[in-house]
């Protein structure tokens, strides 16, 4: 079924629990010697639905999805807002290309954008005093990129099993 102009959206609830399980998912206690590797679930989870449903997913909802982050990491209120409002922006600029990319292709634009996010958070946490504290703090750029065919498939699946458009 194509989403024409009398069909409504359907799978709001899909959606939203998927930025809910991301958020646990990044809230979650991991070991000290694993943390920096965690993936960025929320960031990823954003990229997906911003490319599969651009006229659904965009800059707002980065916005609030971010400060939801905030709340959740205890991070200064709106940093991560920021960042992913521009990282959904940047998104929808870029989903056309990105979509008919294979899925490695796919994971190398990922890297570039959760790095461009990671930079965002990393300028705000510079400028109150906190930088990072070692260079692992990249890692998870990398970890995000190796995860996304991952995320993809998955993300696709639910959304095609539960016809979210």
């Amino acid at each position: 079924m194509k989403l024409g102009e009398n069909a409504k959206p359907q799978g709001s609830i899909i959606i939203a629990l998927s930025f809910i399980l991301a958020l646990v998912l990044t809230i979650m206690p991991l070991p000290e010697l694993i943390e920096p590797f965690r993936p960025a679930w929320v960031p990823m989870v954003l990229i997906y639905w911003s490319m599969a449903l651009p006229n659904r997913i965009g800059v707002a909802l980065g916005w609030l999805v971010g400060l939801f982050l905030d709340v959740a990491t205890g991070a200064l209120l709106g940093q991560n807002a920021l960042a992913l409002a521009l990282l959904a922006f940047l998104t929808l600029q870029l989903h056309q290309r990105i979509r008919v990319y294979p899925l490695g292709q796919q994971a190398l634009s990922v890297l570039m954008l959760i790095a461009l996010y990671q930079i965002l958070v990393v300028w705000v946490r510079g400028i109150i005093g906190h930088p990072p504290e070692s260079w692992l703090y990249w890692m998870q750029s990398l970890t995000s990129m190796l995860f996304w065919p991952v995320v993809f498939v998955v993300l696709r699946g639910v959304r095609r099993q539960y016809k979210v458009n």
